[in-house]
């Protein structure tokens, strides 16, 4: 006979086996009541996954209709690209090379004190491809890619600084804390690779540093912990926490994680449902066994074929570390990860894109380590036929000024008015040249697009509605484009 008898009282129902267990389930009530009104809401707005999804949240979900991408890859040319340098000639800058620009405010850069006349592009502009693009001498490998490519020439932001410009390209605001767009998509669609994370991140691997602003570039906001993005490591295992203890075995591991699934079971089921939070916990265990192998194999460009090591530089010192990381990129969408984000360029001015002193030097340096590898991937992706289902897209986070910052070799100051983006693959038109900047490349004048325009687009491509996809947090429903956004039609397939 029990104790709880002998005292007078009936043993207690399952349910509320424990003291922690009752209070657990009857005080959180109210919880429940607001967790399932928050699911709810989520229902409505977020795509549903199939029913053998379970509580697993990055199992595949289609999206509210059919988008012709299945994964993107954005390459970022972080420190803010020229325009006027790279894909937005301006022979009107030419021929006015020298003069002052009427009117200009010399507060728009961030260097205000050093403000001199128009200049130049260094660099020649040949025609190209059927449309006749013309494209900057510094990218003789992306070329012949010109015709796939959708060029957005009147792209422009609210913030000349690098950090909250980061912010708004990553995540729609200029202000740390909301999720980026690599958090929304896989919240939206779910991942298609079950052994490796949804969402990875590269960063400069020469030891020039992070992108100003850091990991909330990759950041999930409010959105749950799981849709961020996973960083590669520079040194040691790629991923943390993937190696297995050198004392355990793949058996003996995998009936620990048998008996870790067990005991937490025990709190799944029963009168209160299954919890959630609990079941994404014990997936999250899973995910990280299975990529004990997945990982290392994904990541191992020594894999493929010499040929194709070549194609992308990987064995040369002047571009081998982005190759290394844009044939990984191959890899992982062709392995089912979602989405793939790329730096070029670490944490200062003359370690990334923010050409301040000498533009030509700069931006000869970086398009030499990045075009001989963009021009592989684009290469690969359509000859293994994966180009049609990824979206390659590539930028930085704002342009420069079309006149010098002075100094011994001129650069170029900061323009958050102007800068182009291009996209390629993924339902997106080639070819096209969508909107204008003014004669001499310092604003976007035709049609133009802002980051919140940008980001509906990358949605819609990928199958997802942006005033759609929301989440409720603190009271109000968010999402990636806020209030704003309209579909850039003119790139569309």
């Amino acid at each position: 006979m029990s104790t709880e008898t002998i005292r007078g009282f009936a043993e207690p129902h399952p349910l509320f086996a424990s003291r922690r267990e009752f209070l657990r389930k009857t005080g959180a009530g109210f919880g429940w009541l607001a967790l399932s009104a928050m699911a709810h809401a989520e229902s409505a707005t977020r795509p549903q996954a199939p029913a053998a999804g379970g509580l697993d949240p990055l199992a595949a979900h289609t999206g509210h209709f059919g988008g012709k991408a299945k994964s993107v890859i954005w390459l970022f040319m972080n420190g803010g690209q020229s325009q006027v340098d790279t894909w937005d000639y301006k022979p009107e800058l030419q021929k006015r090379d020298g003069q002052e620009l009427p009117g200009f405010d010399k507060n728009t850069g961030f260097f205000t004190g050093d403000v001199g006349p128009l200049l130049k592009s260094p660099f020649q502009f040949p025609q190209h491809g059927r449309s006749g693009c013309r494209v900057s001498e510094i990218f003789p490998s992306m070329i012949p890619h010109v015709d796939d490519m959708a060029f957005i020439h009147s792209c422009f932001t609210q913030t000349n600084n690098h950090s909250p410009a980061l912010f708004q390209i990553n995540t729609g605001f200029s202000r740390m804390g909301f999720p980026c767009v690599g958090s929304w998509v896989t919240y939206g669609l779910g991942s298609e690779s079950r052994n490796l994370p949804s969402f990875i991140v590269m960063y400069d691997t020469l030891g020039r540093g992070v992108p100003k602003g850091h990991a909330q570039n990759w950041g999930a906001g409010f959105l749950p912990g799981v849709f961020q993005g996973t960083a590669l490591n520079v040194q040691g295992s790629p991923i943390n926490n993937t190696d297995r203890d050198p004392a355990m075995g793949d058996a003996q591991q995998r009936e620990q994680l048998n008996l870790l699934r067990r005991l937490n079971q025990r709190g799944q089921g029963g009168a209160g449902g299954e919890d959630a939070e609990l079941a994404a916990r014990i997936e999250s265990y899973e995910l990280a066994y299975r990529m004990q192998t997945a990982a290392p194999e994904a990541l191992d460009v020594g894999r493929e074929p010499a040929g194709i090591r070549r194609l992308y530089g990987v064995d040369e010192k002047r571009c081998g570390h982005f190759a290394r990381q844009c044939l990984m990129a191959r890899r992982l969408v062709e392995r089912g990860v979602r989405f793939v984000q790329i730096y070029s360029g670490g944490m200062d001015n003359e370690r990334s894109w923010d050409g301040h002193v000498d533009i030509e030097g700069n931006h000869r340096q970086f398009a030499g380590e990045t075009d001989q590898p963009i021009g592989a991937l684009l290469t690969d992706l359509k000859q293994r036929g994966l180009l049609e289902s990824t979206l390659v897209v590539c930028c930085g986070e704002f342009g420069r000024l079309p006149v010098s910052q002075r100094g011994k070799k001129p650069g170029r100051d900061h323009n958050p008015h102007a800068f182009t983006t291009w996209m390629a693959g993924g339902g997106v038109r080639g070819g096209v040249h969508h909107g204008q900047t003014d004669d001499v490349g310092h604003k976007a004048v035709v049609d133009r697009v802002s980051v919140n325009d940008l980001h509906a687009t990358i949605l819609h491509l990928m199958g997802l509605h942006h005033e759609k996809l929301t989440f409720r947090f603190n009271g109000r429903d968010f999402r990636l484009t806020d209030v704003a956004g309209e579909v850039v039609r003119a790139v569309v397939a």
